[in-house]
């Protein structure tokens, strides 16, 4: 649709009038001035904040089994709550101070608590004020003593410091000393060097093991010694390429004329990255040669590495394992060598369709007592936690079903239990709310650790028999469990935020919205920010704040008053965040949308979901849409123009990776994979940059240290050459995130006020 066209129709919904009258009565008279903001717009934070009670609280254990906090309300009362866990249910009552009787009690104006210590008396706890006084409360009466002589009540700590190993004065600072003591390996001149040591002196001249090393191929850390001394491993390194970036700073602060800055060890997809290789060495009770090379077999199984990790001994000597991960990402093996004969085996492969997601899913920890590794996979389509046998390879799986475990957040001494985060486990909720659970790893058997309809924080008492369970979503306020470890029971409630009183002084809460995706089947999830002056019978523009970096998925899922999209929003839009497919933490497959394709950045599905939200809510004009994004939200939202040009009008990209040939080697490889093949083509908005329509404004700090600067002034020559009409601002002496500083937010919201609501 020609800009002629789009013109019209939005005036067919703003008059020009009504909308000059919209915006004096948005931006006030100081706008033409040069202010930041609107005077509705800076008063924003001020006129909601403190409007929420019981909003934040701060568990703070004084033992095993007590713990106190401070609750708060709007109107500036507080109250001091001790809880005892064991005698905690619900019926039990608080042990609690309110605002008054804690002014009474210690005497001051608005006494604020700073800590609790526990007293040799159970029934006692001192009290430290924000005045300094300490006073001595008594629990079960609520009696309080100030106290002036503090020290036989504060508790003493043992600092436990232990002193280091002392070191032969002649010992190489990076050498790696053997089991026995009896020799020392260490790197000098590219080479690998051994040394005899006894009783902590040398008792022979250093024996240069290898000669094979070079500037371009030289031995490396890390140094690991069997445990029965009798083998080494060390790695072979070559190093990357050198890429540097240069830029400018125009302006520096000292001095007239611009300087020239170089970011060193910026490589970029495609460059040749540094490569690690084990080598194998063996005593041989030779005195002139005493460390010898073994050639290690079946070296294809890690020919091509992006990283050789997590390089380890077995207790036995008997062979070392390392996690091996190919560049492309397409291949991750957990590789042993037999400390004997050489021989590699890969107990561990895992070789997906698309890529491995090493960045966010890998999960390797050995389980000794049971001769197995914990491991994590979406071989099933979903992340799952697996127990894989460490001498067979042979995969049992834990967790089982269409969600995902998040993390590992730990494993019990005796390796019999696990605590998941986990997502997408219980029906009825948005999927990317984060529960916990614990899982038998024998059996499987599964402990739910929370229940309420939110994600979920954990924050466990000091023997982690107890824990603190806070819930919240966008559209409602925390609440807080006290709940038991055994069996995760609910203790008791301890607080429920309310936000009654911010939505009396005129606050819209962030509306939720699900529907249907490109597919017609996958639900897709966002949010909806509404203006406070918002009148369900007029017509407002919508915009998208977008990222859809693969590494993770963005929308906001917790309870915040404040969040920037709402600052837009107050401008006279509706501002949506949405999680396309190709973000993480769906399934397997929906998470593969990306691959080879960050083009795509899920727009199918946000379309689709946008058109599902205006279809419920007429105040919604899907005639005049816009987006806005920075880095790989930057290049998300010139793809909007490039590729769906018919749906946005509007665009604002800060600091975007238009080429992912341009940028940070390690996020881009990930997802479009390597070798550099046409696909990086179809995805970039430099190539596509002639296919743009619709009005477009760039925005980029000439210091950015992210993403290379450069990235979007060749989008910008892209544009010049194909004759498309855009807007650039550079901001001298700014980094990445240009369009977050004061004038850059000011300039972007100027920008969606004259294209989408036709207001100078």
């Amino acid at each position: 649709m020609d800009r002629i066209e789009r013109s019209r129709r939005s005036l067919r919904h703003l008059g020009l009038v009504a909308a000059a009258l919209v915006a004096a009565s948005l931006y006030g008279a100081d706008h033409a001035a040069g202010t930041t903001c609107s005077p509705q717009e800076s008063k924003l934070r001020e006129r909601f904040k403190g409007l929420v009670d019981r909003d934040r609280i701060q568990p703070r254990w004084i033992d095993a089994e007590r713990f106190w906090y401070v609750s708060k309300e709007h109107t500036g009362a507080q109250s001091f709550v001790l809880i005892d866990a064991a005698a905690g249910s619900e019926e039990a009552p608080l042990v609690r101070w309110d605002g008054d009787r804690l002014d009474a009690t210690f005497k001051t104006n608005s006494a604020v608590i700073e800590s609790v210590s526990t007293t040799k008396e159970s029934a006692t706890v001192l009290v430290s004020l924000g005045n300094k006084t300490k006073w001595l409360l008594n629990t079960e009466s609520g009696e309080a003593e100030r106290i002036h002589n503090t020290a036989e009540y504060e508790l003493r700590q043992d600092s436990g410091a232990k002193g280091r190993r002392p070191k032969s004065e002649d010992e190489p600072l990076d050498g790696v000393l053997s089991p026995d003591g009896a020799y020392l390996a260490y790197l000098k001149d590219h080479q690998l060097w051994l040394v005899q040591y006894y009783r902590g002196s040398r008792v022979a001249a250093p024996v240069a093991v290898t000669s094979d090393g070079a500037q371009e191929r030289h031995y490396a850390e890390p140094i690991r010694w069997s445990p029965n001394g009798q083998s080494l491993v060390c790695m072979l390194r070559e190093p990357a390429q050198a890429h540097t970036v240069q830029v400018v700073d125009s302006a520096p602060d000292d001095q007239l004329q611009p300087k020239l800055m170089e970011l060193n060890g910026y490589l970029k997809p495609g460059d040749r990255i540094e490569r690690k290789t084990p080598r194998l060495f063996r005593m041989t009770g030779d005195v002139d040669a005493p460390l010898a090379g073994v050639l290690i077999t079946n070296e294809e199984l890690f020919a091509n590495p992006w990283s050789v990790r997590k390089v380890r001994w077995e207790d036995d000597s008997s062979r070392f394992t390392f996690l091996y991960n190919e560049r492309g990402h397409r291949v991750m093996r957990w590789i042993a060598v037999d400390a004997e004969s050489g021989a590699a085996t890969a107990i561990i492969d895992e070789s997906p369709a698309t890529f491995f997601d090493y960045a966010n899913k890998l999960y390797h920890r050995r389980l000794k007592s049971r001769g197995e590794v914990l491991w994590t996979s979406e071989r099933s389509g979903w992340n799952h936690l697996y127990a894989i046998d460490a001498k067979s390879g042979a995969a049992r799986a834990i967790t089982t079903g269409d969600w995902v475990v998040r993390s590992v957040e730990s494993v019990s001494d005796d390796e019999r239990f696990a605590r998941l985060r986990v997502m997408g486990r219980n029906p009825g909720e948005d999927p990317y709310h984060v529960h916990f659970v614990r899982v038998h790893l024998g059996t499987g058997a599964i402990l739910p650790l929370t229940s309420g309809d939110g994600t979920h924080v954990l924050e466990w008492s000091p023997d982690r028999r107890w824990y603190v369970d806070s819930y919240s979503r966008v559209d409602q306020p925390p609440i807080w469990e006290l709940r038991a470890a055994k069996d995760g029971s609910l203790v008791r409630t301890l607080e429920r935020a309310s936000a009654k009183p911010l939505v009396e002084a005129g606050w819209i809460p962030t509306q939720r919205f699900t529907a249907k995706g490109r597919d017609g089947e996958t639900d897709i999830y966002g949010v909806v920010y509404r203006p406070t002056h918002w009148d369900p019978a007029k017509r407002y523009p919508i915009i998208e704040s977008i990222y859809a970096g693969p590494h993770g998925a963005h929308v906001p899922k917790r309870w915040s008053v404040h969040r920037k999209p709402r600052q837009l929003a107050e401008l006279g839009f509706i501002v949506v965040q949405i999680d396309g497919m190709g973000t993480n933490w769906r399934s397997k497959a929906f998470h593969d949308v990306c691959w080879k394709n960050l083009g795509d950045a899920g727009f199918p599905d946000r379309i689709a979901w946008m058109r599902a939200l205006g279809a419920t809510d007429p105040s919604i004009d899907l005639d005049r849409v816009g987006i806005y994004g920075g880095s790989a939200g930057g290049q998300n939202a010139m793809r909007a123009l490039i590729a769906h040009g018919d749906f946005y009008d509007a665009a604002v990209a800060d600091c975007g990776c238009h080429d992912n040939r341009m940028d940070k080697i390690w996020w881009n490889e990930l997802w479009m994979s390597w070798p550099i093949g046409p696909h990086y083509d179809e995805s970039s908005n430099v190539v596509q940059a002639h296919r743009m329509q619709g009005s477009l404004m760039l925005v980029v700090g000439e210091l950015d240290r992210n993403v290379d600067p450069a990235s979007t002034m060749q989008v910008v020559d892209a544009l010049v050459k194909a004759d498309k009409d855009f807007e650039l601002l550079i901001l001298p002496g700014m980094g990445h995130g240009a369009a977050e500083s004061p004038y850059g937010t000011r300039r972007r919201r100027d920008f969606f006020v004259r294209t989408l609501l036709n207001a100078e």
